[in-house]
């Protein structure tokens, strides 16, 4: 979705609410994402706030179950239509007076994502030795013995 914000620029004190949905491009995750948000122009500084919401459906990072959770992620910027310094990151530039929130969406919620993303905060994960989840019960594998101190175990078993 694209804002024309040559109106909002232009006159102090104007706004603009927006309120839609869309299906990010590269993004598997999720089926729909919708965002409701409003650009603001306050006392010549123009600036966008949203909530993008969305159902994050992925596997558990350590186990591999299903998971689905409702996300919300706030997003705020400020807009600027000409920048001064190049290297500067904490402005969006829109030379062309036209906004792309749904990169801008989608850029967000990729940043916002976790680390790792559990099934549940105390997921135990799979066994390393056979694969069984340990959610659902401890398995009855042994711990192998590392090679290097075989001999050692081997003095042990002598006595």
């Amino acid at each position: 979705m694209f804002i024309e914000l040559e109106p909002i620029f232009n006159n102090e004190g104007s706004s603009k609410k927006f309120s839609y949905s869309f299906v990010p491009d590269g993004i598997d995750f999720t089926d729909n994402v919708s965002v409701d948000g409003e650009v603001v122009n306050n006392t010549d500084i123009v600036s966008v706030k949203a909530v993008a919401k969305y159902v994050l459906k992925t596997n558990c990072d350590r186990c591999g179950a299903p998971v689905e959770r409702k996300t919300e992620v706030p997003i705020e910027h400020i807009l600027i239509s000409h920048l001064n310094d190049e290297d500067n990151d904490e402005f969006i530039l829109v030379e062309d007076m036209k906004l792309d929130l749904d990169s801008l969406v989608r850029e967000d919620i990729i940043l916002a994502l976790p680390a790792k993303i559990l099934c549940r905060d105390d997921c135990k994960g799979l066994c390393q030795y056979c694969g069984k989840n340990l959610n659902l019960g401890s398995c009855s594998c042994k711990k192998p013995i590392d090679p290097r101190l075989q001999a050692l175990a081997d003095l042990l078993k002598d006595e």
